[in-house]
């Protein structure tokens, strides 16, 4: 074999190593899900600024302190749940291929990995206020240690559990700038506890075999398909009166809110007269991903016009 055809065997065999580390390292961070984490802290900050009539230039390092620690103790959260997660993640399709599972990352690095990114990002949060640290501290506490290791296998209540962790991602970003003390960022921690309760319920229906067979204790497979979609519809109907109490970001963000609710009810009310599911679970689900990146979306849009 030839020199050349050496060297270029071994830049292919590079970059496909490069791709394989990187598409790992997306799938230990959950990358959507961190993403759709960090939307609601940005959305705090901003609202807080927007509402205190501060500037972006006022507060810029601060801003940028808080995005950073967030997104590292939010990802040190997911990969601490990754690690824990190894042995039923193994059981279904969707997650067997995580790095976890397939051994490209050894699970005792994995873990160090993990601490050491939420080490950080508390460092970081530290120097912004002590409130947004706190709120910070508490999403961690709550989705490492009372969702992941305590409640995810044995309880149905697991989705309330880990939803309190996604929804004060908005007052972290908050009391960065302001006491939290105030009904906007109170507002906002409703909507995603409550959203995340159907978002939560369309994902293990669609997935229905899989968290079944790995032992998940989700409410379809616990307390049947019936009972989860009427517990759908009433946090659906929940997340109606809440766009209204938003009106002072103005009557353009109090009506899209308000079709994103009325479209998701009814989708949901469609659950009891489908022939298929899976299908309408995935309809729900991909439905409420778009409903929480419109509606944070708006927040922030309806503000700048």
């Amino acid at each position: 074999m030839s020199k050349e055809l050496l060297l270029s065997t071994q830049k292919v065999s590079n970059h496909r190593n490069a791709t394989i580390f990187l598409s790992d390292l997306k799938a230990l961070l959950k990358g959507a899900v961190l993403f759709a984490n960090v939307l609601p802290v940005l959305t705090g900050l901003w609202l807080a600024i927007y509402f205190t009539n501060s500037s972006v230039e006022t507060y810029w390092e601060v801003i940028l302190l808080t995005i950073i620690g967030s997104t590292l103790v939010m990802g040190g959260a997911l990969i601490l749940n990754n690690w824990y997660d190894a042995d039923i993640d193994s059981k279904m399709t969707r997650t067997k291929h995580r790095p976890t599972v397939t051994g490209h990352f050894p699970l005792r690095i994995v873990f160090a990995l993990g601490i050491v990114l939420s080490i950080l990002g508390f460092f970081f949060l530290s120097f912004t206020t002590l409130e947004a640290t706190v709120y910070a501290a508490v999403g961690w506490f709550t989705y490492v240690v009372l969702y992941t290791m305590w409640s995810k296998r044995k309880y149905t209540l697991n989705t309330a559990v880990g939803s309190i962790s996604g929804a004060v991602t908005p007052l972290i970003g908050w009391a960065a700038i302001e006491p939290s003390a105030h009904y906007i960022p109170i507002i906002l921690f409703l909507i995603l506890f409550i959203w995340q309760m159907p978002h939560t319920f369309a994902i293990a229906i669609k997935n229905f075999d899989e968290y079944k067979k790995a032992g998940v204790a989700m409410l379809p497979i616990v307390r049947g398909l019936d009972r989860t979609k009427k517990q759908m519809l009433v946090y659906i109907a929940c997340l109606i009166p809440l766009a209204i109490a938003l009106k002072s970001l103005g009557i353009t963000f109090v009506l899209i809110a308000t079709l994103l609710n009325v479209g998701w009810y009814l989708i949901a009310l469609s659950g009891f007269y489908t022939k298929n599911d899976e299908v309408w679970a995935r309809s729900n689900f991909i439905y409420s991903v778009n409903y929480i990146m419109l509606l944070f979306g708006s927040m922030i849009l309806v503000t700048l016009i």
